[in-house]
């Protein structure tokens, strides 16, 4: 029962904890002590002995560990035709330290794709990789749900219908360009539809205007918009989690308010869905997953060193199987293990610990990985 085609039974969702040898170049790097070219020299030496890393535990799906990035979503939104970065205030909250307060704004009209450094990423993956290379990307609702309406000038976009097709367009090209450079797994981090499960951050959207079911509907339609060039033989996979900075969250609540539209109407291939604590709820919402979907289910947490146990794992994935078909299930941790730079408050021993573990239940459970 192993997998043939992503996602792969034993899978991880891309972030890794940044090496020794990495953050002592960035940090020189934003000293002004060496230049790009030097610190690209150290991204590449290090990416690819993660590279290596992860076909040595046996992971099938390979990523750069976002090693060239300091932020999850703003280093890919911010370089997106008519998109810019600035400091501001943050909207949503982590519940504990922060992240540097670096906030998106639309400058002017998207849909247009002049290229992107990420694409460079990827193909430095495919060319040292034996394993499949994976991309992983932020929602496009990153661009809108933590700021809503003030990070889109109505001088711009009078018309929010507008700014969502516009959008979706910008998605669109940028998806097949990642085609057209060989990717053939890509996953998109939909964080914001979690968000949405929880009671707190519906009231918050609402105090600034926006409908909770109005925007997961429209969030729905704008992801369909963005795959919808994607070509057939490409994996498309969703994230999803509550927040993770520095092994802290943002939301709580389960997937109930959001699953059928998660499941039924979003037309991606696969879920990696967060499922180490009962922040996430049960795992009862997986009985709207249809045939031809996979889930993969996020027990094993990125945000502790404890190593979880064969033993606890399996009984999870049983009781996931009550809801769905144990063969559209596999097995990864809740998240990354560095959605920022900073990365979570763990080891890196622990974090390759984790991984091999979930190699060896993947094994044990379906066969195979």
């Amino acid at each position: 029962m192993s997998s043939v085609t992503p996602p792969f039974r034993a899978d991880h969702v891309g972030s890794l904890l940044r090496s020794a040898p990495l953050k002592d170049a960035r940090e020189k790097r934003r000293l002004g002590q060496i230049d790009a070219a030097a610190l690209r020299a150290v991204e590449d030496v290090e990416i690819i002995k993660i590279i290596k890393k992860q076909e040595e535990i046996g992971l099938r799906g390979v990523t750069d560990g976002e090693y060239r990035r300091a932020f999850w979503q703003i280093d890919f939104l911010e370089k997106l035709d008519g998109v810019e970065s600035y400091e501001g205030e943050r909207k949503v909250k982590f519940q504990g330290p922060q992240p540097r307060p670096v906030l998106l704004r639309v400058k002017s009209k998207l849909g247009g794709f002049s290229g992107h450094p990420m694409l460079d990423h990827f193909r430095f993956v495919k060319e040292h990789t034996k394993q499949t290379p994976k991309m992983t990307i932020p929602s496009p609702s990153s661009l809108h749900f933590r700021y809503g309406r003030e990070a889109i000038p109505t001088s711009i976009y009078p018309d929010m219908a507008e700014f969502y097709r516009d959008l979706g367009l910008s998605y669109r090209k940028a998806i097949k360009a990642f085609a057209d450079a060989g990717c053939r797994y890509l996953q998109i981090d939909e964080v914001n539809l979690a968000y949405l499960c929880d009671p707190a951050l519906r009231d918050q959207v609402k105090a600034r205007g926006d409908d909770p079911d109005t925007l997961l509907n429209t969030y729905a339609d704008l992801l369909n918009s963005a795959i919808a060039d994607a070509p057939d033989d490409m994996t498309i996979a969703m994230h999803l989690c509550r927040g993770n900075f520095r092994s802290t969250f943002v939301a709580s609540g389960g997937y109930e308010p959001v699953a059928d539209v998660l499941f039924n109407k979003i037309g991606v291939d696969a879920y990696f869905m967060e499922y180490d604590t009962d922040r996430a709820g049960g795992f009862e919402p997986l009985r709207l997953l249809p045939k031809g979907k996979t889930v993969v289910l996020g027990i094993v947490t990125t945000k502790t060193g404890q190593l979880e146990s064969m033993d606890d794992l399996k009984r999870r994935i049983a009781d996931a199987a009550k809801h769905a078909p144990l063969d559209q299930l596999a097995l990864s941790p809740q998240c990354g293990f560095a959605s920022t730079e900073e990365g979570n408050e763990l080891a890196e021993a622990d974090m390759w610990n984790k991984l091999a573990r979930v190699v060896e239940v993947a094994t044990d459970v379906w066969g195979g990985v």
